[in-house]
């Protein structure tokens, strides 16, 4: 048994690709085991809201006979997983939201990019309606639980990637992150999460998610498949709002990122209610400091200036909701937390909206001036480990606000910047629950984080360690 497999897991998305090039297995072997391990984990796990089989093995199919034919490409035959916020052409694109959702008409540009680079798409998986809560449950499609211990969330919205990806069904996955999305449950279930600058992956058909704060990530076991899945899904649509210049990030991981000066940032961002740092998970982020330390680095401890940077982020978010509510095709189906979102989207969506989205280039000046005195910023991914399943449940729309600011005040001003951040995981609190660190840059600074986060991973090992027992076993109290 390698390091990056356990038995009847999904080898990493790297390993996948080598043995499929050298011959040592097919893709109709690996979608098939891939389907298998969802199908077995869905009275558990429930990750998958889409499970394209017959699809799928067409799809392996075909590239058993290109790989046959001497075909090279980045992925040709791995199977990966994608969020149901993300088009696969013949697939709906539900977004967590019940009702009659009708097919897309073609990928999604960030889809189309995976295949064109080989990949193989198993399926669609869940998250919670419309992407707003770390957490993912919902009346559509029933709750999505952790595999490191089901009684708890994966996190949201991508939490049916990460528990995909932390059971070992699937190799990689995409996830999208509009204040944290891809980070939280990455930090939940013990994955990479890279949340890459705003653009760096196309979200056409959508040229600029919720008014830009939302851009889609890659999540993995190692950091090298999430920045292989993150190139192999990299590039700019010409429908685009923002289109970075490329760049390579696989390249990044092994590369000695030199002696570098980071912020060790504890203080939760403003947020307008209260937000505690749970002290187990202080004690982990100070360890992985203190990691960073050994190895050479220069920590201290600073905090970015946010200021008030939540007035920034508001009007955004929930004008993001607003436009997709209108898209659906039956508003009363949906949460009454989501309408009352919706409702308000609509009240700040014009000057408010305005206001805020000016307020994002003072802010990128600010804040970026800090990243002249520091290279990277180490702080928690949450503030609290994964929730109970069914924690938001009955919930009101005031008190499910607090709830998620209590948890996760950490990862969203990263969206309102626009700027990349990656989870490492940062070991266990409690009864062995999963939580993370982010390590955050300006832009364009994707291979610095994923340098750093692999020295890490190099020391630390985290991808050694699987989930207890198999995903299917049963649900664990």
């Amino acid at each position: 048994m390698t390091p990056d497999r356990a038995p009847d897991r999904a080898p990493g998305l790297a390993e996948s690709a080598r043995a499929l090039a050298a011959g040592e297995v097919t893709s109709r072997e690996l979608v098939e085991r891939c389907l298998a391990r969802i199908e077995a984990s869905r009275p558990v796990l429930n990750a998958f809201r889409v499970v394209r089989a017959e699809a799928a093995l067409a799809e392996a199919d075909a590239a058993d006979r290109e790989l046959a034919a001497g075909g090279r490409r980045p992925l040709l035959g791995v199977p990966v997983a994608v969020k149901d916020d993300t088009d696969v052409a013949g697939e709906p694109t539900a977004f967590g939201c019940a009702g009659d959702f009708p097919p897309a008409a073609a990928d999604g540009e960030a889809v189309r990019r995976l295949r064109a680079a080989g990949a193989v798409i198993v399926g669609k998986t869940n998250t919670c309606e419309l992407g707003q809560w770390p957490v993912t449950e919902g009346r559509a499609f029933g709750d999505t639980r952790n595999p490191w211990h089901t009684g708890h969330t994966p996190g949201g919205s991508s939490g049916g990637s990460a528990a995909a990806v932390a059971a070992g069904l699937v190799p990689a996955a995409l996830g999208s992150d509009g204040a944290g999305s891809v980070r939280i449950p990455a930090s939940w279930t013990r994955l990479i999460g890279i949340k890459p600058q705003r653009g760096r992956i196309s979200t056409w058909p959508r040229p600029d998610p919720f008014q830009g704060i939302t851009v889609n990530g890659t999540l993995a076991r190692t950091v090298a498949d999430a920045a292989l899945l993150l190139d192999a899904a990299s590039g700019s649509h010409a429908g685009d709002v923002h289109r970075p210049p490329a760049l390579t990030v696989a390249d990044a991981v092994g590369r000695d990122p030199g002696r570098l000066r980071v912020a060790l940032s504890l203080k939760p961002p403003f947020t307008g209610a209260p937000a505690r740092l749970h002290p187990q998970i202080r004690a982990r982020v100070t360890e992985l400091a203190d990691r960073l330390a050994a190895s050479g680095h220069d920590v201290t401890e600073a905090d970015p200036p946010y200021g008030q940077i939540g007035l920034a982020f508001v009007p955004r978010a929930t004008a993001g909701i607003a436009e997709l509510v209108a898209e659906a095709p039956d508003p009363d189906l949906l949460d009454p937390r989501t309408r009352s979102a919706a409702r308000l989207g609509r009240l700040l969506g014009g000057v408010p909206l305005r206001a805020a989205r000016r307020a994002e280039a003072g802010l990128q000046r600010r804040i970026g001036a800090f990243f002249r005195s520091y290279d990277v910023v180490l702080a928690p991914t949450t503030a609290a480990p994964p929730p109970r399943i069914g924690a938001l449940h009955g919930l009101g729309g005031t008190a499910t606000d607090r709830a998620v600011i209590t948890a996760c005040p950490y990862a969203w001003p990263w969206n309102v910047l626009g700027w990349p951040g990656v989870n490492v995981p940062a070991g266990f609190v409690g009864n062995g629950l999963p939580v993370g660190a982010q390590l955050l840059g300006p832009a364009g600074s994707e291979p610095l984080l994923v340098s750093l986060a692999a020295q890490l991973e190099a020391e630390l090992r985290w991808h050694e360690r699987w989930p207890p027992g198999p995903a299917a076993a049963g649900v664990r109290p």
